[in-house]
């Protein structure tokens, strides 16, 4: 299974790096929250064969029918631009990363889950997502894995919201875990006590 299947996003500092394996060999895809460095390759990864569910939270699947259309739709107007350019100065054809119909197909796929709930996704694989208050929808994923006798605890998460925010819950905590994947976008920032004031700024 995948935990998120992301689309860089600004400046080409990092290009996407391609899947290691046929996306129609993976069972499932867990999406902690809809933003587009977290879901917007998920359209591409559909029609590239994969046809499993796409495991995420309600308000998740909700955003993501928006946000995955809008994202094609960027898509194909800059394929359309780059085209009308292309065919003046003789350059070949540019081809949009995916498109509306793309999106449209792995927004069939979502399949919506409840905070809290624990889902057995296959025989030795549970998961949980809990709210971590980054955008509505976000969520850490608690993933239980068994084989034979052991058993170990995989907690995975993208963006992590700060605390006492309008609108957003603060993040609910995993007391434990036998490994740890997390975000560090933002990994090199002293968040304070201090909240700025947002609004006067």
């Amino acid at each position: 299974f995948l935990i998120d299947c992301g689309m860089e996003q600004g400046k080409d500092v990092y290009e996407n790096q391609p899947i290691p394996v046929a996306p129609g060999e993976i069972d499932w895809v867990l999406a902690t929250h809809a933003h587009i460095d977290h879901t917007g390759m998920l359209p591409l990864l559909v029609r590239n064969g994969f046809r499993g569910k796409i495991y995420a939270t309600n308000p998740t699947v909700e955003l993501c029918g928006i946000m995955l259309r809008d994202s094609a739709h960027i898509q194909e107007f800059e394929a359309e631009w780059r085209n009308r350019k292309a065919r003046r100065s003789g350059e070949p054809e540019y081809e949009p990363i995916y498109t509306v119909v793309d999106a449209d197909a792995a927004t069939k796929l979502l399949a919506p889950v409840d905070y809290g709930q624990k889902i057995t996704l296959c025989d030795g694989i549970e998961v949980r997502f809990n709210d971590v208050g980054h955008l509505l929808g976000s969520a850490s994923i608690e993933v239980w894995i068994t084989e034979g006798d052991v058993s170990k605890k995989v907690v995975f998460s993208g963006d992590v919201g700060n605390v006492n925010q309008p609108i957003i819950k603060d993040p609910q905590l995993v007391k434990e875990a036998d490994y740890l994947v997390i975000e560090s976008t933002y990994g090199d920032r002293t968040h304070g006590e201090d909240i700025p004031d947002y609004v006067g700024e």
